[in-house]
């Protein structure tokens, strides 16, 4: 799947809706059913541990430099600010039967899962 519509967009949008997570870029939506990493330039949080909110709405404003999904491996997203976005899609590594799904126009109708 592309996901390379968003490079280039500012994250506009993190929310935490229950159990998962969307990011919206202008149109395109990210939403994810697995929590992702937020690999600063100084130190990496996971979903549970203190400030992984912050560090993730701190991302808000930000341009997408680079993202990438490679089903059954990994999806990632680098900000122009070094800050990198990723979840690991090694089933080994997830918990849910999806991981996610992209929609480019944001209204999910043309939403592709992951």
């Amino acid at each position: 799947m592309d996901i390379s519509g968003i490079e280039g967009e500012e994250l506009k949008a993190v929310e935490f809706v229950e159990d998962f997570l969307q990011l919206r870029f202008g149109e395109p939506l990210l939403t994810l059913y697995a929590w992702p990493h937020v690999l600063l330039p100084e130190f990496s949080v996971a979903f549970g541990e203190p400030e992984y909110r912050n560090a993730l709405c701190a991302q808000i404003g930000e341009t997408v430099a680079k993202a990438s999904l490679e089903e059954t491996e990994a999806l990632t997203m680098e900000l122009e600010s070094g800050t990198v976005i990723a979840l690991s899609l090694r089933l080994e590594d997830l918990d849910v039967p999806e991981a996610g799904s992209y929609s480019a126009s944001g209204d999910g109708s043309d939403g592709e899962e992951f």
